[in-house]
């Protein structure tokens, strides 16, 4: 897909050939810096929780769980850049982030870049974006308030990828036919490293990964979940990425902990262009965006808002 493409019908060309060709250069360090020091929090933070759950128990372990759970669940972040190939310039080493990550949040990678890949094409299109084919219903506020938890995305998506494993097909029609035994030996290839730290686990008899890693998998998802339902929530279905992706303001550790994804409509309009020079793409293009949120409380108080109104018909 095109930069065009991805505009849709967005009124002129608000960037340059040659800006957009200087935008999109591709470069390891800011990945690398950036990644290093996600998976080593990842990695610190779990420490410190193993140690306080064996010193003082578990209870006393849940705030530094809640900060685990954060940091874990927005390894999809670097996921999400690794399927655009743009966290690093080699092909390979995009791979690899993205399998490891994939692997920590449940999340299948090279499933989730052909989901991801017909997102951008097909973006707010109820018939074919995959994000609204697959969304959680919410006929009721309490299927409302369960899908802002998160739980029932991951619960779904690991039945998902465990199905495709077991049952050895894929049905999606956003997985080409000649990528179907791709999907498949990649969720076999999960299931047999999850099933290896299950066996693990139970012959040290330790709960290590429970309290470090899958916990906190499950709380993050209480602060993930609200910040994707903000990308394209209440934003029409126009064509263009400037009407119908939205851009929140917030502050800079967030967009850190995002990798600049708070720059989700510059994004979508030019997919091509890496987290890292996102920032200054917003500069040069961010007046064309339609919807801008003030911040992400904000943006959850009127995305919930919206829920409920499409529900009623109302929207």
């Amino acid at each position: 897909m095109t930069a065009a493409s991805a505009m849709g019908t967005a009124p002129g060309r608000a960037l340059s050939p040659e800006q957009l060709r200087q935008l999109s250069v591709r470069s390891d360090r800011p990945g690398l810096i950036r990644a290093v020091i996600h998976v080593g929090a990842v990695i610190v933070a779990g420490a410190l929780i193993w140690a306080v759950v064996v010193r003082f128990g578990i209870l006393a372990a849940l705030p530094l769980m809640i900060v685990q759970g954060v940091l874990v669940a927005f390894l999809f972040m670097p996921l999400h850049e690794c399927a655009h190939k743009t966290v690093f310039r080699s092909r390979l080493a995009n791979v690899v982030l993205g399998q490891l990550c994939g692997f920590l949040i449940l999340l299948p990678y090279e499933y989730y870049t052909l989901f991801h890949w017909d997102h951008h094409r097909f973006t707010q299109d109820p018939e074919r974006d995959p994000e609204l084919l697959t969304a959680v219903r919410t006929n009721s506020d309490a299927r409302l308030a369960i899908a802002y938890t998160g739980v029932c995305q991951v619960l779904r998506r690991t039945k998902l990828f465990l199905g495709h494993g077991v049952r050895g097909t894929v049905e999606a029609p956003w997985i080409a036919p000649n990528k179907r035994e791709l999907v498949v030996r990649e969720a076999r290839l999960y299931a047999l490293g999850y099933a290896a730290l299950l066996l693990l686990s139970i012959a040290h008899h330790t709960a290590i990964l429970l309290w470090v890693w899958l916990l906190p998998l499950f709380i993050g998802q209480l602060f993930l979940r609200p910040y994707l339902y903000a990308e394209h929530v209440g934003c029409g279905h126009a064509r263009s990425a400037f009407e119908n992706t939205r851009t929140t303001r917030t502050a800079a550790v967030v967009r850190w902990l995002a990798w600049n994804m708070p720059y989700h409509a510059e994004h979508h309009a030019y997919p091509s262009v890496p987290f890292h020079t996102l920032p200054k793409l917003n500069e040069l293009v961010g007046e064309r965006v339609l919807h801008v949120g003030p911040s992400y409380r904000s943006v959850t108080r009127e995305t919930w808002r919206w829920f409920r109104q499409a529900r009623r018909g109302t929207a």
